[in-house]
């Protein structure tokens, strides 16, 4: 499997910018992937998948790295769109629609560069086996959504916190705990 794992990474390097492609070209499948987004259930699981990007970090696993970013995105699809959908659930998504579809101004690109940094300062910690710089960029990534949540979804921000605390600590744990 060594032998393959850069070509299999750049499959799912593949995947994952035709996803986006696809999604941010194609309003239907857009406005479907959206509605499913709605669904607090993959709120609650994408902080998990920091779990597989850290242990393949630390296997020094490209495939494994970028099999679980496709897979983290495509996550928010995985669940029924819901029948009901919290107020400030519906307030925050809104926010984030429109901070998606948006003007892309140099600061609001600046601000989005935080994900692949913070996710590559991630896998750049358990690359290198440090425990402590793995789990600050940890707390780092769940303190800097929330903060972005509540600084441009206001109040609405906050519908985030209980699934990013959660899993912010069942992360640390376990990353702990394996470690």
């Amino acid at each position: 499997m060594r032998k393959y794992d850069k070509l299999i990474a750049l499959v799912f390097v593949g995947l994952t910018a035709l996803f986006l492609v696809v999604a941010f070209t194609n309003k239907a499948f857009f406005d479907w992937i959206w509605a499913r987004h709605h669904n607090q259930l993959s709120w609650y699981i994408r902080p998990l998948f920091l779990l597989p990007f850290c242990y393949a970090a630390y296997k020094r696993s490209w495939s494994g790295i970028f099999a679980t970013i496709f897979l983290l995105l495509t996550s928010m699809f995985w669940f029924p769109k819901p029948a009901v959908v919290h107020r400030q659930v519906e307030e925050f998504l809104a926010m984030e629609m429109d901070y998606l579809t948006g003007d892309w101004q140099l600061a609001k690109v600046l601000i989005s560069m935080l994900v692949p940094i913070s996710l590559g300062a991630l896998a750049f910690a358990f690359w290198k086996r440090s425990l402590w710089f793995g789990i600050s960029v940890l707390v780092f990534i769940a303190v800097a959504k929330m903060l972005w949540s509540v600084i441009y979804g206001g109040e609405a921000g906050t519908s985030i916190f209980v699934p990013a605390i959660l899993g912010l600590g069942i992360c640390v744990a376990l990353v702990y705990r394996g470690f």
